[in-house]
């Protein structure tokens, strides 16, 4: 009878797109239970993962009647389950399953750290959240950093005194190298969107939230565009209106401006880098972005912020340019001199995929991950 693993993100969403395929992997060794809040993915996710899941609704925000009862469940869950481990991985389900793991005694229970939301928020919420982070490692009896950064902030923070360790070269579950490459079927469905391919194109991808430097990012580029009318900006991702919204004149800028095409969330996002030449990503704080990876594996030399995973993800001219956050003047030049130096950001591009595929391959990851879990007893 294999012992019982339990994954828990605070929506299903997240483990939909974090842990695709590593649900399915890890079932091989243990009997793996999905947990998170949002039944109709849990279900869908459950069925492609060939696991069993249980919803238990969690809220992203603090709601301290919610969150009460979404712990008294949680409690109800692992009492009823008696699971050897309880590994989560977004803030709030952290939280939440480690507590109610450590009140039921779960033998291992594992928090892995990735984005700190407390580094760019100040006062008393910063010390809130901090306090927050302190109880889930406290509860935890593994604590894994995302990454280095994560790591040292953890540290610097004095959040917590137990050891600190990343899997591997550090992300939570790696890049699919075959997904992302290419592929005649990708340049197909790249081809029929039917964009003018004659520009040098910068991509976004993500949520449009303030955190994200989508504010620096359109103003330097609508900087940019007024010296170079041919440049573009792809934006694919969705405007989140009640966390961290953008300026209104932003989002006004991204629905009108000539020189953006904002294309909404999508679900493939691997056509929209065919037709880009670089990825811009000036976010505010990230634990380990997969959108980095995604698209230095296909081929894109990135331009990044200074932050926790973006910084290990890209060195400096090699594969990318790393500028400081929240400084849209190092943003604009960083973006000029990649329409500049066309053939720097050649090399960095045919730098991008080995450097990927040589650290964060995800059946390298997954089988780390996995001997972790072998070494608990």
């Amino acid at each position: 009878m294999k012992p019982k693993l339990v994954r828990v993100t605070t929506v299903s969403g997240s483990m939909d797109s974090l842990l695709k395929g590593q649900l399915a992997f890890l079932n091989q060794y243990y009997e793996v239970i999905g947990l998170a809040s949002g039944q109709d993915i849990l279900r869908e996710l459950g069925n492609r993962e060939g696991i069993r899941t249980i919803e238990v609704k969690m809220h992203r925000e603090i709601s301290l009647l919610a969150d009460l009862k979404s712990l008294f469940n949680l409690i109800k869950v692992f009492h009823q389950e008696k699971p050897f481990i309880v590994h989560a991985n977004t803030p709030k389900g952290s939280l939440l399953s480690m507590v109610a793991s450590w009140i039921t005694r779960v033998p291992h229970r594992i928090y892995t750290v990735t984005g700190l939301r407390f580094e760019t928020t100040t006062g008393l919420f910063r010390r809130l959240l901090i306090l927050m982070e302190r109880i889930t490692c406290f509860c935890a009896t593994k604590v894994i950093p995302e990454g280095d950064g994560v790591k040292e902030t953890l540290i610097r923070e004095k959040i917590t005194s137990k050891p600190l360790r990343k899997v591997l070269n550090g992300n939570i579950s790696g890049i699919d190298m075959h997904h992302y490459t290419r592929s005649d079927e990708v340049l197909n469905r790249a081809k029929e969107l039917g964009i003018n391919k004659d520009h040098f194109t910068f991509c976004y991808v993500g949520r449009m939230v303030r955190d994200k430097g989508i504010n620096e990012l359109i103003r330097a580029f609508t900087r940019l565009y007024n010296e170079h009318s041919s440049v573009r900006l792809l934006l694919v991702g969705f405007f989140e209106k009640e966390l961290d919204p953008v300026l209104k004149e932003i989002e006004q800028l991204i629905l009108t401006h000539k020189g953006i095409l904002f294309t909404g969330y999508q679900s493939d996002v691997r056509p929209w880098f065919v037709l880009s030449d670089a990825l811009v990503f000036p976010s505010y704080r990230e634990g380990f972005p997969n959108v980095v990876m995604q698209a230095g594996a296909m081929e894109l030399p990135s331009i990044v912020t200074n932050i926790n995973g973006c910084n290990e993800i890209i060195v400096e001219g090699k594969n990318g340019i790393i500028i400081p956050p929240k400084e849209e003047d190092a943003l604009y030049y960083a973006m000029k001199y990649f329409i500049s130096h066309q053939e720097e950001v050649s090399l960095m591009a045919k730098n991008a995929r080995p450097m990927i595929e040589s650290r964060y391959e995800q059946s390298r990851v997954w089988n780390a991950l996995l001997s972790e879990y072998k070494q608990l007893k």
